[in-house]
C-alpha cells in the first residue's frame, strides 16, 4: 500500500455549549477545524484533524515525508518528519502538522489490518476510564449544572472545572459540578484546571483553600508549563496531585518533569507528536512510576490508546458529540469511553454535511485558544469585564 494524495477541508460549526477558560472568560461557541485525509492506492483513507493554521505545514510535510510511503511504517515516517523539523525545532504549528499526519497514518495502518486501532496498538480490553471536562468558565451556573447532569446520566463520576479568576465563584461552581456527579459516586473525582494563570505561590494559596472544602484529585497546570521548579513547589505545598504536560511538545520537554518530580500526574495527548510520540512519553512516565492521563482528542482516539498504556489513569471527555460532519465509533458507558470494532479510529465522514459547513477562511476567534494569555496572569486575578460577562451571558441563552 502506498499513500498517494492529501486532501484537506476547512469547516466551521456552532458548538452546543459555550466554552472557555481563565484566559478566555468571554467564551465562544463557533469552532473551526481542518479535516485531513490521506488517500492510498488501495482505496483506503486515513483521517485526522488539526487547526486551520497548520494547513500549509501539513501540506509541505506530506510532500516531503509522507507521500509515496507505506503507512505500515508509521513510526519510521514520524521519525523522519521530526528529523526534517530538527533545525527549527518541532514545537508550535509544525508539531501540530506532524501530530495530525501521524494520527492519519495510524488510522490507515489499522484499516489495512482490518481491525480497530486499539488492537493494532496491542490493547487487550477496549475500555478507558473517563471524566467530563466542561471547558466551562463562561457557562452560567444553570447551564453548568445541566451539562454535568447530562454527563452524569452517562455514568461519569469525575469532572474537571476551569478555575482561576475568582475564588468565591470557583468554590461555588466546584460544588455544583460535584453535586451533579454524586448520583454515580458519593465521592466523585474532582479536578480543577487554572490553565497556567496562577503563579506558584498563588496556586498554593488558592488550592489550599479549596482543599479545606473539597477532596481534589488533581490541580492541572497550576504554573507555567516550563516552570518545572514552580510546579515542584506547588506539588510540595499542597495535598493534591499536580497534573501537567499537555502543552509540552517533545520528550525533551518532559525530561525536567521526570528528573525533578515536578508533576504527580503526566498529561499527554495525540497532539504531542501524534500517537507515536504520546505512546513513547507514556512509556517514559511508566519508567518513573508516574500515572498518565490523556486529554481531548480527534474522534476520541485516546480511547484506543489507553488500553495499551500500563500506567493509564483516566482520559478527558470535552466533546460529548462529534462534529456535525462526522461520526465516531466510541460510546460512553458507566464512566468509560469504549472504542468499537470498526477498522481504524472509527471516524466516518458525512460528505453532504461537510460540503455545507466548509469555509475558505476561518472566522476570527474560532481557534482553540483565540484570546491568548489573559492580563494579570502570574501577578493578580483579573475578573471578567462587563463586556466579557455580556458576551458569555448572550452565548448561554
Amino acid at each position: 500500500m502506498k499513500i498517494t494524495e492529501l486532501k484537506t477541508h476547512l469547516y466551521e460549526f456552532e458548538n452546543n455549549r459555550v466554552v472557555g477558560d481563565a484566559n478566555s472568560p468571554a467564551g465562544r461557541k463557533l469552532q473551526s477545524s481542518l479535516l485531513i485525509e490521506l488517500e492510498t492506492d488501495e482505496g483506503i483513507t486515513g483521517y485526522s484533524s488539526s487547526g486551520a493554521a497548520a494547513k500549509p505545514l501539513v501540506e509541505s510535510m506530506f510532500n516531503r515525508a509522507v507521500k509515496g510511503k507505506d503507512p505500515a511504517n508509521v513510526k519510521g515516517i514520524t521519525k523522519q518528519m521530526i528529523d526534517f523539523a530538527f533545525k527549527g525545532g518541532h514545537g508550535g504549528m509544525i508539531n501540530e502538522a506532524i501530530s495530525a499526519l501521524d494520527i492519519a497514518l495510524w488510522d490507515l495502518k489499522a484499516k489495512a489490518n482490518n481491525e480497530p486501532l486499539w488492537k493494532t496498538l496491542g490493547g487487550l480490553t477496549p475500555k478507558a476510564r473517563a471524566y467530563a471536562s466542561g471547558l466551562d468558565i463562561p457557562m452560567s451556573d444553570e447551564n453548568l449544572k445541566k451539562w454535568y447532569e447530562k454527563m452524569a446520566s452517562w455514568g461519569f463520576d469525575g469532572g474537571k472545572l476551569k478555575v482561576g479568576l475568582n475564588q468565591d465563584d470557583d468554590i461555588r461552581r466546584i460544588g455544583i459540578m460535584r453535586d451533579a456527579l454524586k448520583v454515580n459516586s458519593e465521592n466523585p473525582l474532582i479536578m480543577i484546571d487554572s490553565n497556567e494563570y496562577w503563579s506558584p505561590k498563588q496556586a498554593i494559596r488558592f488550592i489550599s483553600e479549596i482543599e479545606e472544602i473539597f477532596d481534589l484529585t488533581w490541580a492541572e497546570e497550576p504554573a507555567r508549563r516550563w516552570d518545572f521548579i514552580g510546579l515542584k513547589k506547588v506539588s510540595d505545598g499542597i495535598k493534591t496531585a499536580v497534573c501537567a504536560g499537555e502543552n509540552l511538545k517533545t520528550l525533551g520537554d518532559f525530561l525536567p518533569y521526570f528528573h525533578h518530580k515536578s508533576a504527580d500526574v503526566i498529561q499527554v495527548s495525540s497532539g504531542i507528536g501524534g500517537i507515536t510520540t504520546a505512546m513513547r512519553l507514556a512509556d517514559a512516565a511508566y519508567g518513573f512510576e508516574l500515572p498518565i492521563t490523556l486529554g481531548g482528542s480527534f474522534g476520541h482516539v485516546h480511547a484506543h490508546m489507553a488500553p495499551s498504556i500500563p500506567n493509564f489513569m483516566i482520559m478527558e471527555i470535552t466533546q460529548e458529540e462529534p462534529d456535525p460532519c462526522m461520526t465516531w465509533d466510541v460510546t460512553f458507558e458507566n464512566g468509560h469511553a469504549i472504542p468499537g470494532s470498526k477498522p481504524g479510529i472509527g471516524v466516518e465522514i458525512n460528505r453532504d454535511v461537510l460540503e455545507n459547513i466548509k469555509v475558505e477562511k476561518t472566522t476570527p476567534g474560532t481557534q482553540a485558544s483565540p484570546f491568548g494569555r489573559r492580563p494579570g496572569a502570574g501577578l493578580y486575578q483579573v475578573a471578567p469585564s462587563k463586556e466579557e460577562r455580556a458576551n458569555s451571558e448572550r452565548l448561554n441563552k
